[in-house]
């Protein structure tokens, strides 16, 4: 059997085969594996793009009123990314303090800055109070402790609060790890909560003008989300909300990671349902329709990134083939942690029947430290190159030291440029936190 191609649809758009060998944006994945080492991330800048221009595009023809796309740092945070959400005219959503300075780095404006976590430290406050645009509030301590801050911010107009609500649902995903909304989580505050914390809020003259909730990630059925935005819509017509109001159902849309899985989940439609309900809904309650913010991260950025790995030790058994490559969990936890699904193609003989069967691990001292299991390929020799599609997303952004690896290097691909990114890490800046007891 042929070395099948559907697996193409799993890599960014730009994607071809030249001379029996992987390019993207006109590069050969081959010749950069050879330049910057491995393991290697890439990102494709069209790939990008499309994403950014299918959202932006959908809200435009589906909602009346004012829209933002918010691009989930959460997925993969660094200054190129935060420059090409400012340059798309994305807002940006920060997880504390280090992401919030990445964001300032990159010379995003405070507005474009939205303020996220669940147990936002003092210096997560301080830093959110005086330099992002949005505050999203978790629970009523936070919100209190954003009170004591705000006497010295009066001259501060333009940061808003919006209140993180927790609506009783979750979306259906792989695994429960993902789920954020149901009942129980550690995420977000109960309606009764919610009603608390407005009081306090208007009490305290806290500009409250928003209401966010998230109910899981990597979901592709909406039907959960349009039943939590109904509770949402009403809870806000129960507070209270400005004529000019703010309303986020967060993010999570779908991806396909495996070929099983495609094709990958529809923008616009996801998009239009949202779209639709929050009219419904706001004519239901008799609200004004809120300015919208959709909250993707991963259906922007996991199909525009590629993971390149070179082959080290081929274990040919019969009862179980492994090619053992120089990444993993450290660089990739998602298949340990969640038990995601990858696909995966040799970076060059893509001409090649596929005769074997077989499972891909890395280097570390766990047994969890697989990557793909069970995988028809060609018959693929040490020292060869294997690119992992589906690798922008919650890869990089949660990698390790584990076993002292060094993070991975990451290049910024558009056609005719290649752009480091981030620098592989080094052994002195592993130990150079480090300090002796002697």
């Amino acid at each position: 059997m042929l070395l099948s191609l559907d697996r193409l649809p799993l890599f960014p758009d730009t994607t071809v085969i030249q001379n029996d060998s992987l390019s993207v944006a006109g590069h050969d994945l081959a010749t950069l594996a050879g330049r910057y080492g491995t393991p290697l991330y890439i990102y494709d800048r069209h790939t990008l793009d499309a994403a950014a221009s299918r959202y932006q595009a959908a809200l435009k023809a589906h909602y009346p009123a004012a829209a933002f796309v918010t691009y989930a740092g959460k997925a993969f945070m660094c200054k190129a990314m935060a420059q090409w959400a400012g340059q798309q005219g994305l807002q940006i959503d920060c997880t504390g303090a280090s992401e919030i300075a990445v964001a300032i780095g990159a010379r995003l404006e405070p507005a474009s800055i939205v303020a996220h976590g669940v147990n936002k430290s003092e210096s997560d406050l301080d830093v959110a109070t005086g330099r992002a645009g949005t505050i999203v509030v978790d629970n009523l301590s936070e919100l209190r402790r954003i009170a004591s801050r705000w006497a010295a911010l009066k001259e501060r107009t333009t940061t808003s609060i919006w209140l993180r609500f927790q609506p009783g649902t979750a979306v259906e995903t792989h695994h429960a790890y993902t789920q954020t909304g149901q009942a129980g989580s550690k995420f977000g505050m109960t309606p009764e909560e919610i009603a608390e914390a407005a009081r306090f809020a208007n009490a305290s003259g806290l500009p409250l003008n928003g209401l966010h909730f998230h109910q899981g990630s990597n979901f592709r059925d909406p039907a959960p989300l349009l039943e939590a935005i109904g509770r949402a819509i009403r809870l806000a017509g129960e507070i209270g909300m400005p004529e000019a109001w703010h309303f986020c159902p967060g993010g999570g849309w779908g991806v396909a990671y495996h070929e099983d899985e495609l094709p990958h989940p529809a923008i616009e439609e996801y998009v239009r349902l949202i779209a639709r309900e929050v009219s419904k809904r706001c004519r239901q309650v008799g609200l004004p329709l809120p300015t919208l913010h959709l909250e993707p991260g991963r259906s922007l950025v996991a199909r525009a990134g590629v993971a390149l790995y070179r082959v080290g030790a081929v274990k040919r058994r019969k009862n179980r083939p492994w090619l053992l490559v120089d990444g993993g969990m450290a660089d990739n936890p998602r298949r340990a942690l969640y038990g995601a699904r990858y696909s995966c193609l040799p970076v060059k003989g893509l001409g090649r029947e596929m005769t074997d069967t077989v499972s891909i691990a890395g280097p570390f001292c766990e047994s969890g430290d697989v990557l793909i299991e069970d995988l028809p390929l060609p018959h693929i020799e040490e020292g060869e190159l294997l690119a992992v599609p589906m690798s922008g997303a919650y890869h990089l952004s949660m990698a390790s030291n584990y076993n002292g690896a060094s993070r991975p290097a990451a290049l910024w691909l558009e056609t005719g440029r290649a752009r480091l990114i981030l620098r592989r890490e080094t052994s002195e800046e592993l130990t150079h936190r480090q300090l002796s007891i002697q």
